[in-house]
This record gives C-alpha cells, structure tokens and sequence, in this order.
C-alpha cells in the first residue's frame, strides 16, 4: 500500500475532532444513553413540511435549481429580512435594497464555507469569540486564515471593547453566533450596536450566525443587523424546524459578497436540495412558539437544578444549551468531567470542544423532559461525589 501522507494535504493535519470523537468512543460501549449532546430539537420535522417535500418530489422537483436558490424562497426570506431589518438591509418598500442581495444555501453550515473562502486568504485574521461554535475554528484554518479567539468569560457577552483589544491590520472579520452555541448567550442590543459602530470605525465584515434567532426566551433576538449593513446574515431552517438533515439556510449581505459565495457554490454544493427549497416555503409559516415556551422551560429546569447542586451557570437566553463551569472543589477538568458523565451513561461535551479553556461543559436540553430529568440527576450527583 503506498504512503497516503504523500497526497495529504498539510490542512487536514490542523483539524482536530478528536475531542468529541473521545466522548462518542466511551459512548460507544453504553447501551441506552441519556443523550445531552446533541445539537438538534428532540421534535419532529412538522407534517406539513414533510408533506411539502413529498409532494415536490412527485411532481418531479428533484432537478438542480438555479445556484442562488429558487425564486419564491429568495423573494420569502429576503423580504421577511428587508421588513425586519428595514434601516439597514431594506429599501423602505418592503424589499432588500439594491446594494443587498440573497444566496440560499445548503445549511448555514455550507453559507459560513463559502462566506469563509471568498473572503479569507493566506495570513488574515478571522475574530471568534471563545467559547466558539466547534465548526468555526476549522472553517478558517480550512480556508487559509487564522482564527483569533475573543475571550469572553465569564458572562459570554461579546462586546466591542473585548473585540477592540484583538483587532490588528491583519483582521479581515468578526464571526459569531447570537443566540450562542454553545453556550446560549444572547447578545444585548447595546452590545449589537456598539459592534455595529466598531465595524463601520475599523471596517470589518460582521459574519452573524443567527440559526437559533426563533429561540429566543426573554424577548426579541438582537441582530448587527439591526444597526448595520457592513453584516453577513447567516439564518436556516434546521434549528427551528428540526430539518437538520434537509441542508436549508440563506445568507443575505452586500451585493458583491454574495456574487462571489454563489459563484463558489457552483463549483462546490451547486444548489440547495430541490424539494428541500420547496418545503422551505411552507415551513416559513409555520408556529413553533409551543416548542420554544417548550425549551424555556427546560432552560428553567437546567439553571435551577444545576444552580442549586452548586454549579457555576451563566443563564442562557436563547438555543437549547447550557455551558456549565464545573464545580472547582472537584478539582478536575471539562474533559474529566464529561468522561465520568459518560461512564455513567450520561453524554455531555466537553468545554474544550468550544473553547481553548478547559473548565467547563455543554450540554443540550433539546430533549424529552424525563431524559432531561435522569440527566440532570446524574449530574448533580457528580458534583456531590465526583465520580
């Protein structure tokens, strides 16, 4: 067999999945486990979007699409956007300006890909903030910058002081995600429009990761966009919809930045999936606020239970996840932590999956209320005894 290492390239070797792929490998060898972990909701994908799908595909939708999506979805969420956003992204009529233009995407996931490549090269600077979601790290060194992390402990507010202190002449953009994955955190709209102002003041892009906008628990979700129009918005269909497999989302931005990302994704995804637009449309309608009063409760479970056992928590206001500090008595790391979760039949992840500290978990109550219960119980357990 010859070398494979002779063809890999150098870029595979700076990918590290080794952090959750620990926890899976203990996981592995358990039989039912209570699973905190995951990032998707517990609910179904609704009947009428499965009913949309289906019928799409019956009817022969199955072919490629235009690159940039089809026309009826493009004209749905960039209108919903331009009367959201009606300062910044709208034209005053109803509609985007014309200097702001709607790429659909194969996921958020595929919009941050395409967003990274067409604006990173060798050397620039891509700003996180630590905690980050796991996928941005990657996405940057994937496409030729560096990632740069913003420290935002202990509250996880990303403000622009914080930002400020990290900016260098080598910076070419801000990425984030409000809510917050992992840790739930929900950026203020004081916060917001300070960052808008840095961005216009040192002119960075801000790259806004909004999938989780719809869970949203004590009021509104604050956007950049809201303030500016120097923002990429990055939204989708898998966190509100439970359609994670179905490879929905949208991008909406300056006009030459989403030229080039649908260029891109001609000679990478081609289109979204065909049906999966199609349902997309009929998913857009749809009130899931049952679902998230559904969450807010289990937020409210998570933070009082885990409060009261005596863990450090950061209140999450947004998403489905809790990034809990462990407690210092037990004198162990994150990593520790979730392995001895695992061992008894617990899967959480890891703080060290999201972040270049080691102090804490995430953990996931997208789940059904009795799995969340004997979860938690596990848990608290582990903070009285520690193993």
């Amino acid at each position: 067999m010859f070398d494979v290492e002779q063809v890999l390239a150098s870029r595979v070797h700076k990918i590290d999945a080794s952090g959750i792929r620990r926890v899976f490998d203990l996981a592995a060898k358990l039989e039912n486990p209570i699973n905190l972990s995951i990032g998707q909701p517990h609910f179904d994908v609704p009947d009428a979007v499965k009913d949309a799908a289906a019928s799409a595909i019956r009817e022969g939708f199955n072919k490629y699409t235009q690159t940039q999506g089809i026309a009826d979805l493009i004209a749905q969420v960039s209108d919903r956007a331009a009367k959201q956003f009606p300062d910044t992204l709208g034209n005053g009529r109803g509609s985007l300006k014309d200097e702001t233009s709607t790429l659909i995407t194969s996921g958020v996931s595929g919009g941050l890909m395409l967003l990274l490549l067409a604006c990173c090269e060798p050397g620039d600077d891509v700003l996180m903030p630590d905690p980050y979601f796991v996928m941005y790290r990657h996405l940057v060194t994937l496409a030729g910058g560096n990632p740069v992390y913003v420290d935002t402990y202990p509250d996880f507010q990303l403000t622009a002081e914080r930002v400020e202190r990290a900016i260098t002449p080598r910076t070419k953009l801000l990425l984030f995600s409000s809510p917050s994955n992992p840790t739930g955190v929900v950026l203020t709209d004081t916060n917001a429009r300070e960052l808008a102002s840095l961005a216009e003041d040192k002119r960075l892009l801000l790259a806004s990761d909004e999938i989780y906008d719809r869970f949203c628990y004590d009021g509104p979700c604050p956007s950049v966009a809201s303030h500016t129009d120097r923002v990429i918005l990055l939204r989708g269909f898998s966190k509100t919809y439970a359609m994670t497999g179905w490879r929905l989302g949208y991008a909406i931005g300056p006009r030459p930045l989403v030229e080039q990302m649908t260029k891109l994704q001609q000679y990478s995804f081609v289109c979204a999936p065909s049906m999966t637009q199609v349902a997309g449309l009929t998913a857009l309608d749809l009130d899931i606020d049952g679902y998230v009063h559904e969450y807010a409760q289990r937020r409210d479970q998570v933070v009082e239970t885990l409060g009261g056992a005596g863990f450090e928590i950061t209140r999450p206001d947004g998403a489905f996840y809790a990034f809990v500090s462990v407690p210092e008595h037990l004198g162990i790391t994150g990593t520790t932590f979730a392995e001895r979760a695992v061992e008894r039949g617990v899967l959480i992840i890891p703080g060290s999956v999201f972040s270049q500290r080691d102090t804490h978990f995430r953990l996931s109550y997208a789940v059904a209320e009795e799995q969340l219960e004997a979860g938690l119980k596990v848990l608290t357990s582990l903070a009285d005894h520690g193993s």
